[in-house]
């Protein structure tokens, strides 16, 4: 059983930048698919950006290409989302996910594990 703790949002203006961190305990992390999704108000969760457990494939929405990074430090069994040039519609709560398949998904029902989430907000 794994356990995550999702971190690091907050309220930033257009233009602005946050890094959310995804703390796992209670499994073997490097064996595992990590994510990164968002749900924003009466709107269905959406993948945002994927990255293989070794760290050295990622993937990511089209959204947020280009202005979002993730990226994984297995010493310390945590997860990174880096958020940068954000906007209003980037508005959300944010978690992470955790995938013990071998084929990584951009689809929610596929991961495991979820963290609380953290809410993040884009004034313009």
């Amino acid at each position: 059983q794994v356990q995550l703790v999702d971190s690091g949002g907050g309220l930033v203006q257009a233009g602005g930048s946050l890094r959310l961190s995804c703390a796992a305990s209670g499994g073997t992390f490097s064996g595992y698919i990590m994510a990164w999704f968002r749900q924003a108000p009466g709107k269905e969760r959406e993948f945002v950006a994927r990255i293989r457990s070794r760290g050295f494939s990622t993937y990511y929405a089209e959204s947020v290409k280009g202005r979002f990074t993730i990226s994984r430090d297995n010493a310390k069994n945590t997860v990174y989302l880096q958020m940068n040039s954000l906007k209003p519609e980037d508005t959300a709560v944010y978690y992470c996910a955790a995938d013990s398949n071998v084929i990584p998904s951009t689809r929610a029902i596929e991961y495991d594990y979820w963290g609380q989430g953290t809410q993040v907000t884009v004034s313009s």
